[in-house]
């Protein structure tokens, strides 16, 4: 058989075309590249075995639709974590350099800009000795660290950046993300209880504790939301705000959203399921090595995901106002990354602000002060549907 290129085994083909093609006619970019990099990775293992083994089968295979869309997919998931990641660690950064200025001192300083700072934590956590406490419950001790870690990066990955960048594009987006949101608590509690520690314990109830009261408020919010849109799909939500963001008629619940999404990620001044001034290091107490780094990473998507939802549901998603429909659909995802991380500076700027409040403050502030806000917002969301100005 006669020579044949390389190039005669990679087409970069239309992926719309392809009968195996998994988004239902919508448009996906990151499929889009993961699928060209699967022709190309593809194709170059067929030409090469084909260049050894002429005429054989498993190069006609592995071009074939099906197999394409596979390798495409596996690429796609890697490719969406990726981005999520190191959107993660950006934000990481962000606190550090900014809590450095609130502090009155410059942050880390190791490498482009202090960046490296959060690589070298990572090669130092998974270097560390790992440590597990003998009376532990062995497997609810390692299932629940594996499910608050493995629920906070689907629902870091299952947020879109834009209409073309998504991994399911479901017409119920907003309360399948919640419903996965308030898993990790009730994970917590229960790996609270598994470690035999009294403070990993109380860490654990102060979760539960701390999700009772304000994922009511959240939901309220977020059905508020979604009634003004008149829909649940995130997109749909997003390309209501095409001229002008909730945040407007909705600035009671966007104030109101963003503490108890502080509040949802544990963070400052919420975040009496750590509060290692009071209880050691909280439910994490008996999690040591690169375990404890996962966990702290796990807080940090947690985190990532509560200012991804401000922005959706308060901010325009990846639009802009008042611009044409070209500049809107020129880089969408870096719109909705930089809202995002504005967001996330919002909650910095809190942290360094406000101390830890109380066990019975932040019940207090949940029942007394956010649910009443978040009916309010409600009401007020209700008659501008009412009135005909939505």
């Amino acid at each position: 058989m006669a020579y044949s290129s390389i190039l005669d085994w990679i087409s970069f083909s239309d992926i719309m075309s392809n009968p195996w093609y998994p988004f239902a006619g919508d448009y996906n970019l990151p499929f889009d590249i993961s699928y060209k990099l699967w022709e190309i990775i593809g194709g170059g293992l067929a030409w090469l075995i084909n260049l050894i083994l002429p005429g054989n089968p498993v190069s006609t295979w592995l071009i074939s639709d099906g197999v394409c869309v596979g390798g495409g997919l596996i690429i796609f998931m890697i490719v969406i974590f990726l981005v999520v990641f190191i959107g993660t660690l950006l934000s990481l950064w962000e606190e550090r350099k900014v809590l450095g200025r609130v502090m009155d001192r410059r942050g880390t300083m190791i490498g482009m800009k202090g960046f490296l700072q959060c690589v070298a934590d990572g090669v130092k956590t998974f270097m560390k000795e790992n440590t597990i406490p003998k009376k532990v419950d062995m497997m609810t001790y390692m299932w629940t660290v594996s499910l608050v870690v493995g629920v906070s990066v689907l629902i870091a990955c299952m947020i879109p950046l834009s209409d073309r960048w998504f991994v399911v594009n479901y017409d119920t987006g907003l309360l399948i993300i919640m419903a996965f949101f308030a898993l990790a608590p009730f994970f917590i509690l229960v790996s609270g209880w598994a470690q035999n520690n009294k403070y990993s314990l109380i860490g654990g109830m102060r979760a539960a504790e701390l999700m009772i009261s304000y994922e009511v408020p959240m939901l309220i919010m977020i059905g508020t939301a979604s009634l003004l849109a008149g829909t649940l799909n995130i997109g749909d939500i997003v390309a209501a705000q095409r001229d002008i963001w909730y945040i407007i008629p909705m600035f009671i619940g966007f104030i109101t959203f963003l503490f108890c999404a502080t509040a949802e990620a544990e963070r400052v001044p919420f975040d009496i399921a750590e509060a290692e001034a009071e209880l050691v290091e909280g439910w994490q107490t008996e999690y040591a090595g690169m375990k404890w780094g996962l966990i702290m990473l796990a807080d940090y998507f947690r985190g990532y995901v509560s200012c991804a939802m401000v922005t959706i549901l308060f901010l325009g998603g990846w639009n802009i106002p008042f611009v044409s429909d070209s500049v809107n659909n020129f880089l969408p995802e870096i719109v909705f990354l930089l809202k995002t991380w504005f967001v996330f500076f919002l909650m910095i700027m809190i942290r360094g602000a406000l101390a830890r409040v109380r066990t019975d403050q932040i019940v207090n502030i949940g029942w007394k002060v956010f649910m009443p806000l978040s009916v309010i917002n409600f009401v007020i969301v209700l008659l501008l549907k009412v009135g005909g100005i939505y």
